[in-house]
């Protein structure tokens, strides 16, 4: 992709070179690249702050962390396990970027978030709220149906500063045990999708503790239904660059083939790439998860 300093040197060049008096038609071009630019999205589940891991343990590898998400400058994170403590830490190390987000246990700093962090250089939050994977979506530190803990969703809605296009970004940690739980949750999250963010386009992102052919993957992905989501690995204009699988365990390679953490879209996107990042420090991963990340383009309307 050409940057947008690029073509516009390039267009400026080329009308100079011919002579052109077409500045209308000049500017015309420049402004649609600016209007192609496009949106780096991650999803990481970067473990939660957990002394047992020894050599692991979120110290040894909280610079990991911010590194992958600052060298691949991804616009917008979801984040799973993410404690408060480590809210704070990334927080001071993401220097452009601010959060949304609360503990799952009480609605404010108790639990593990599935928290939003967004460059507020580029995009500007409008609204956004959490909710939980419930019976009841509005009671704090529920846990829903047969779930081992509680699992929730946080949603915000976003307008990009440049192009002014406005999406949303739902974010979320399934449970990895109760098989009701894992089912209804993907059908709470379809419904809550379309009613929070109707036909405007949305990403989706988390830890599903499901591969493609478990159930939650495939109520979320059941064409049949309207309200479907789309993974971005199926639908991205290059091949898939990375490992397959997403989750390491801490270990020299992923261990399963087939990922468990997701980017998903609804309408509104083109997806240009999409990578599973497998970076190592001395042999050490940044966390017991692979980020996955997408590089999307806002549709033209």
């Amino acid at each position: 992709m050409y940057s947008f300093q690029m073509v516009y040197f390039y267009t400026i060049m080329i009308c100079n070179m011919r002579k052109f008096p077409l500045i209308i038609f000049c500017l015309g071009l420049i402004m649609h690249s600016e209007a192609q630019q496009v949106l780096r999205v991650m999803t990481f589940n970067i473990r939660y702050n957990n002394p047992g891991d020894s050599m692991n343990a979120w110290p040894n590898r909280r610079n990991y962390v911010s590194s992958q998400i600052l060298f691949h400058r991804a616009d917008i994170i979801g984040v799973q396990e993410a404690q408060h403590n480590q809210m704070v830490d990334m927080q001071a190390d993401l220097k452009n970027y601010k959060s949304i987000g609360v503990g799952r246990n009480d609605g404010k700093e108790k639990g593990e978030y599935s928290a939003i962090f967004y460059d507020h250089t580029k995009l500007e939050l409008l609204e956004g709220n959490t909710f939980w994977l419930a019976e009841k979506t509005d009671v704090p530190g529920l846990k829903g149906w047969d779930a081992a803990f509680e699992r929730i969703v946080t949603w915000a809605k976003f307008r990009d500063r440049k192009s002014k296009k406005i999406f949303f970004h739902f974010n979320t940690h399934f449970d990895h045990i109760g098989k009701v739980a894992r089912r209804e949750s993907a059908k709470l999250l379809l419904k809550k999708v379309k009613e929070i963010a109707g036909t405007t386009p949305a990403i989706i992102t988390g830890d599903f503790n499901a591969d493609p052919n478990d159930e939650p993957i495939k109520v979320i992905m059941d064409t049949s239904n309207p309200d479907h989501l789309t993974d971005t690995r199926l639908i991205s204009s290059t091949p898939h660059y990375g490992p397959d699988g997403t989750f390491n365990s801490f270990k020299n390679q992923e261990q399963t083939d087939l990922p468990i953490d997701y980017i998903f879209i609804t309408n509104g996107f083109r997806v240009l790439q999409h990578a599973t990042l497998s970076q190592t420090w001395h042999g050490r991963f940044s966390s017991d998860h692979f980020p996955v990340f997408a590089e999307l383009q806002y549709a033209q309307r």
